[in-house]
C-alpha cells in the first residue's frame, strides 16, 4: 500500500465528513458556500532551512483537527481519497476538543 508523505513544511489534511442536510426529502448540498474547511492532519513534513535563520521544524502534528482557509491549500486525490496540501503556516488554527488545552 502507498503511503503519502509530507516534504519540508508541507501538511496533508484529509477533510472531515460533513453531514448532509436534507429538508423534507429534498437533499440541500453544500456547494457554493464560502467556509473554511477543518480536517485531520495525516501527515507533516520536517520543517525547512530559511536563511539566517536556520532549521525550523513543524509545530502541528499527526491526528490533529485543524481549520484551513477556503483558499491556498490545493486539493489533492490520492488512492480514491480527498486530501488538501499546504504549508504549515498556512493553516488558520487547530481545534482543541475541551479538556485538551
Amino acid at each position: 500500500m502507498n503511503k503519502l508523505e509530507a516534504l519540508f513544511d508541507a501538511v496533508i489534511v484529509k477533510p472531515l465528513e460533513e453531514s448532509e442536510q436534507m429538508y423534507g426529502s429534498i437533499f440541500i448540498p453544500d456547494a457554493g458556500k464560502d467556509r473554511n474547511e477543518q480536517g485531520t492532519i495525516v501527515a507533516v513534513g520536517p520543517g525547512s532551512e530559511y536563511h539566517g535563520i536556520g532549521f525550523i521544524p513543524t509545530v502541528v502534528k499527526v491526528g490533529e483537527v485543524v481549520v484551513l482557509p477556503t483558499m491556498g491549500f490545493s486539493k489533492l486525490q490520492f488512492e480514491g481519497e480527498d486530501y488538501y496540501i499546504g504549508k504549515e503556516r498556512e493553516i488558520l488554527a487547530k481545534v482543541n476538543k475541551a479538556g485538551n488545552e
